[in-house]
């Protein structure tokens, strides 16, 4: 009985330290992004926001995630396009699936997929860069010299990852839209027209926007938990190499929980479209 009672004892004070630590990790979080946030407003107000790192950030996060973005949307159009048309041919409904594709494109898969890659290949990259100057103690000798690091190193970054992130929503779109356009109408599935009126019915500009404001909210979510794991990591390149894994695992979960709630949002708030 005392060994089961000892186990069942750490069994909760772990999970009840699980807990803390979340809500810990919730807090510093939202300290972040405020402070990221009013540091990047400030500065492009009163012109002393850092539009050299800007651009530089910028331009890395575009060289490191476009091919990737594209080669992801490619198959994610096949696959789409492929399962939609079986199903619709199942059921007589084949005229629908511009609409199908396009509504799911729209919606899901272009902010997912560039959440995806800003989480996988950016975030990474701004977590392992943040996580090797912690380690080699650039980030205090910043602080000594008075200089803030959240408005010199991670501001630029988040205006950066938003306006990528914008643009890699667009490719991903028009890239899943035109493979699966290829797909229906290359193999005698449905009619270009067919296809495209179908599209033009059911999908609404509301739809675009959607996945706009979606990119704007993964991209900032994910760069404000990989710059929260860079600026906190410790112990040497190993907890560099872990503070990179848990940004990634992390940046995916909110952006799933992110996900279903904006989704379920827009479909309570905006009236959908009819043919």
């Amino acid at each position: 009985m005392s060994a089961i009672s000892a186990s069942a004892r750490a069994t909760v004070g772990s999970l009840s330290g699980r807990a803390r630590g979340s809500v810990m990790t919730t807090g510093k979080l939202l300290m972040l992004a405020a402070e990221a946030t009013q540091c990047a407003v400030t500065d492009i107000a009163t012109r002393r926001f850092s539009w050299s790192e800007f651009l530089l950030q910028a331009w890395f996060m575009t060289r490191v995630s476009l091919l990737p973005t594209i080669l992801v949307a490619i198959p994610f159009g096949v696959i789409t396009s492929v399962q939609i048309g079986a199903v619709a041919g199942q059921i007589g409904a084949t005229s629908f699936t511009g609409a199908v594709n396009g509504i799911g494109v729209l919606r899901q898969g272009a902010p997912l997929v560039t959440s995806l890659m800003i989480a996988g290949a950016v975030g990474s990259a701004i977590c392992s860069d943040l996580g090797a100057r912690q380690v080699r103690e650039e980030i205090d000798a910043l602080r000594v010299m008075g200089i803030n690091p959240v408005q010199r190193l991670v501001a630029p970054r988040v205006v950066a990852a938003l306006v990528v992130a914008l643009l890699l929503t667009v490719i991903v779109a028009m890239t899943a839209m035109l493979t699966s356009f290829v797909m229906n109408v290359g193999n005698g599935t449905t009619s270009a027209g067919t296809f495209i009126n179908a599209f033009t019915s059911f999908s609404q500009t509301s739809d675009f926007f959607l996945a706009e404001f979606k990119a704007l909210v993964f991209g900032f979510i994910a760069t404000i938990v990989a710059a929260h794991k860079g600026l906190s990591a410790s112990g040497g390149p190993k907890g560099v190499a872990d503070a990179v894994n848990q940004a990634v695992v992390l940046s995916v979960i909110l952006l799933a929980f992110a996900n279903v709630a904006i989704t379920q949002a827009y479909v309570m708030i905006v009236p959908q479209g009819v043919a």
